[in-house]
C-alpha cells in the first residue's frame, strides 16, 4: 500500500519525468553549452565566453547576428503595436449594432485560423512584385510597385519612405492575422459596464471622448496582455520567415530574422554552442522587455475595482 502523502507526487509523476526531461534538462544543457564548442558529433569543449564574445562582435560590426537583431527588432516594434491598434479598432467597429455584425465578425476573424504555411504561400503569390495581385492593382491606379519579399528596404527607414520590403511584407502578414487579438478585445468591450457609458453621456461626453475616457482604460488590461504576448510571438516568428525566405534569410539577409539565424546556427552549421549562446541572449532581452513592460504598466493599465 503507498501512503497517503505519495499519492498526490506519484500521480503526477509523468508530468513531473516530462518537464524534467524534455524542459530542466534542455534548459540546463543550452546555458552550458553556450560556454562550449558542440558540433552534436564530438563531447562539448569548454570555450568560456568565446560565444558571446562572438555575438557580441557580431553586433559592433553588424555581422548576421547584429543584422537578425536588427530585423527583429524592427518587426517587432512595428507588427506589435499595428496588430494591436487594428484589433482594437475592428473591435470597436464591431461592437456596434448593424445588421450583418455576425458576418462581419467572421470575416475579420478568418484571416486568423488560416494555417501559416497556407498564408505565407498566399501572400507570395499577392506581393510577386511580376505577376502578384497587388502589383496588378498598382501597375492598374499607375502607382509605383515595391518588391516586397524580394525588396532589401525598409518602409520607414530613410530612403526607404513608402518603399517596402521582405520586413515589411512580413509585418503586413501580421497585422492580416489580427483578428485572434481582435476577438479578445471584443469580448472585453463586451465585459465594459454600461453605467461608465450612461455617466460619460450625462457628462457630455461624445463618441470620441466616450472611446479615449471609457473604452481604451478599460481596455487597458487586455491591450497589455496583447502587448506582452505579442512581442514574444513577434520575437519567435519562425515558420513565414522560413517560408517567404525559403530558409536563407534572403534578400540580403533582409528577411533573416532572430529564430531563423538561431535554427541555421543549430541544424545547419551544427554550431550548437553559438546558437546556445544567442537562445540565452534572446531570453534575456524578452525578460528585460517583459519587466520593463510590467513596471511601465502601473501608469497606464487599470483594472476594475483597483484603487490607485
Amino acid at each position: 500500500m503507498v501512503r497517503r502523502e505519495f499519492l498526490g507526487p506519484l500521480f503526477i509523476s509523468p508530468w513531473l519525468l516530462g518537464f524534467l526531461l524534455l524542459v530542466v534538462y534542455p534548459f540546463a544543457a543550452s546555458l552550458y553549452w553556450s560556454f562550449c564548442q558542440y558540433d552534436l558529433f564530438s563531447p562539448p569543449r569548454p570555450v568560456g565566453l568565446a560565444n558571446y564574445q562572438r555575438l557580441a562582435h557580431e553586433v559592433a560590426t553588424g555581422g548576421r547576428f547584429g543584422q537578425a537583431l536588427w530585423n527583429t527588432g524592427y518587426y517587432a516594434l512595428l507588427s506589435v503595436p499595428l496588430s494591436i491598434a487594428v484589433g482594437v479598432t475592428l473591435a470597436v467597429m464591431l461592437s456596434w449594432k448593424v445588421r450583418g455584425q455576425s458576418f462581419y465578425r467572421t470575416l475579420f476573424f478568418l484571416p486568423s485560423v488560416v494555417p501559416v504555411v497556407a498564408a505565407s504561400v498566399l501572400w507570395l503569390w499577392l506581393l510577386d512584385p511580376r505577376d502578384g495581385m497587388v502589383a496588378s492593382c498598382l501597375a492598374a491606379l499607375g502607382a509605383t510597385n515595391s518588391l516586397w519579399f524580394k525588396g532589401a528596404t525598409e518602409a520607414v527607414v530613410p530612403p526607404g519612405w513608402f518603399d517596402f520590403g521582405s520586413k515589411d511584407a512580413l509585418i503586413l502578414m501580421a497585422v492580416w492575422a489580427a483578428g485572434n487579438m481582435m476577438v479578445i478585445y471584443l469580448a472585453a468591450i463586451g465585459d465594459i459596464p454600461t453605467q461608465l457609458y450612461e455617466a460619460a453621456e450625462l457628462d457630455g461626453a461624445g463618441p470620441g471622448r466616450r472611446l479615449l475616457h471609457v473604452t481604451l482604460p478599460m481596455l487597458s488590461p487586455v491591450i497589455f496582455f496583447n502587448l506582452v504576448m505579442g512581442l514574444i510571438q513577434s520575437v519567435q516568428a519562425f515558420t513565414q520567415v522560413y517560408l517567404v525566405s525559403e530558409g536563407t534569410g534572403e534578400p540580403a539577409g533582409w528577411s533573416l530574422m532572430l529564430s531563423l539565424h538561431l535554427f541555421l546556427a543549430a541544424f545547419q552549421d551544427l554550431d550548437m554552442g553559438y546558437a546556445s549562446a544567442m537562445a540565452w541572449l534572446l531570453f534575456v532581452v524578452l525578460l528585460a522587455a517583459t519587466i520593463v513592460l510590467f513596471r511601465t504598466a502601473r501608469h497606464w493599465v487599470h483594472y476594475q475595482g483597483v484603487m490607485r
